[in-house]
């Protein structure tokens, strides 16, 4: 069985979920019997130097079976490209590769049409389509998240999308949900990471037979129950992400201010992640204003340190340095890999109580949920971990192993076989 997985972004040039789920996923059924994976990878100006001449699909890094599509001239309202040749490239690239099954992780930087491109192309394979996020629903950034206020969207309208983005009218939004929604018919299986997103998804059109729940997998082989915390007091806490809006990150840095007024100032916190530029103006002055000041604090008084980016062969290293990771994410997040991580170093969480954060942490018995977006009920919860640390041991023995890519792989390539 040929099985080809398409995603936006190569993991090695720009990390993100579901890039890493994506090649996770590959990696896994190299080794599988009867099964011939490639992995193609979409590449953009940002990522890779494309010249003209290049445009096209490539060999990425002479890396056997794995791909680069050079994303040109590419239309982020409709999620298409706009470049005739590029579609004639890819069109050629199925002609020659004729799998049995492909499996879209993402439609972004190569276009939502290519799935119904795929089914002209090879009317008798398998498609399969993860979704990783709500992009099909929502035109503001695929979160579900109102750009007005910050509130989370229920389900998506001509009338409240033109209110997150007013530069179209009502109608252009209503016909956008039509566009995805005739693509998406193209594919045999549509599969997410989270139960909640069956409800979002069945209630926007998708048949729910054609709807399938399947966790992201992680390399595993860390996870222990003999694991132990970084510090004696079990009061280090770590934050593994990137620094965009949806993350939560000032929600985090304000806990930080409430427990230093409250009196509070022996913890520590270590941000660990990158991409700042990708935050809204507003969210990266206020990061940056954070840092300064406390860079200017006496060295003994400095709760918070940043690490810069890091990746999956420094990770262990950043996890055994905190107790607890902290995801406070002010969006639903469709599964949170870093939750995985963490309960893979046996570090509870301490998470916001919405979306997959909600359906996978269960309060007080593997982490802990406090209200999303409200720094005062996270400062709570970061004191109750400070000046109890029997927390901390109760709460590790209640993590289980993470699914791991090999769980993932056997789910999917049963899916390949019976969909």
């Amino acid at each position: 069985m040929r099985v080809l997985i398409v995603c936006m972004y190569h993991p090695d040039l720009i990390r993100g979920g579901s890039q890493r789920v994506a090649y996770e996923l590959f990696t896994a059924l190299k080794g599988r019997e009867a099964i011939a994976p490639f992995f193609l990878a979409s590449s953009d100006q940002n990522s890779i130097a494309a010249n003209k001449d290049d445009l096209g699909i490539i060999n990425f890094d002479q890396r056997e079976d794995e791909f680069l599509f050079l994303s040109q001239d590419y239309d982020y309202d409709w999620q298409r490209t706009e470049c005739e040749s590029l579609t004639k490239t890819f069109s050629n690239f199925l002609n020659s590769l004729k799998p049995d099954v492909v499996h879209f992780h993402h439609f972004m930087t190569l276009g939502i049409d290519y799935l119904s491109l795929t089914r002209r192309i090879l009317p008798n394979a398998k498609i399969i389509y993860t979704a990783h996020d709500f992009w099909p629903l929502c035109a503001a950034g695929g979160h579900m998240v109102r750009v007005p206020d910050g509130s989370l969207c229920e389900r998506p309208s001509g009338i409240k999308c033109q209110q997150c983005r007013p530069e179209h009218n009502a109608d252009h939004y209503v016909l956008r949900q039509m566009w995805f929604k005739a693509h998406l018919e193209a594919a045999n299986v549509m599969t997410v990471p989270s139960n909640f997103m069956n409800h979002f998804y069945a209630d926007w059109g998708i048949a729910p037979e054609k709807l399938r729940h399947i966790e992201n997998g992680i390399t595993s082989g860390a996870w222990s129950t003999d694991t132990k915390p970084a510090s004696a007091r079990k009061n280090r806490f770590g934050f593994f992400g990137q620094l965009v809006n949806i993350k939560g990150i000032h929600i985090l840095l304000e806990a930080v201010e409430l427990l230093r007024n409250g009196g509070l100032s022996d913890f520590s916190v270590e941000i660990n992640g990158d991409n700042l530029h990708f935050a809204s103006p507003e969210m990266q002055t206020r990061i940056k204003d954070f840092l300064e000041r406390e860079a200017k604090r006496p060295p003994s008084e400095r709760n918070v340190s940043f690490n810069g980016p890091y990746d999956p062969a420094s990770l262990g290293e950043r996890m055994h340095r905190v107790d607890w990771v902290v995801v406070p994410s002010t969006w639903r997040e469709v599964f949170c890999l870093v939750v995985s991580e963490a309960w893979n170093y046996g570090r509870p969480v301490i998470a916001s109580n919405i979306g997959s954060l909600a359906e996978r942490v269960t309060d007080g018995l593997d982490g802990m949920l406090f209200s999303a977006g409200n720094a005062y009920d996270l400062a709570e919860k970061m004191q109750m971990a400070i000046e109890r640390p029997e927390t901390w041991d109760r709460l590790h023995k209640g993590i289980s192993p993470p699914i791991s890519q090999n769980d993932m792989a056997d789910k999917f390539l049963e899916l390949y076989l019976t969909s």
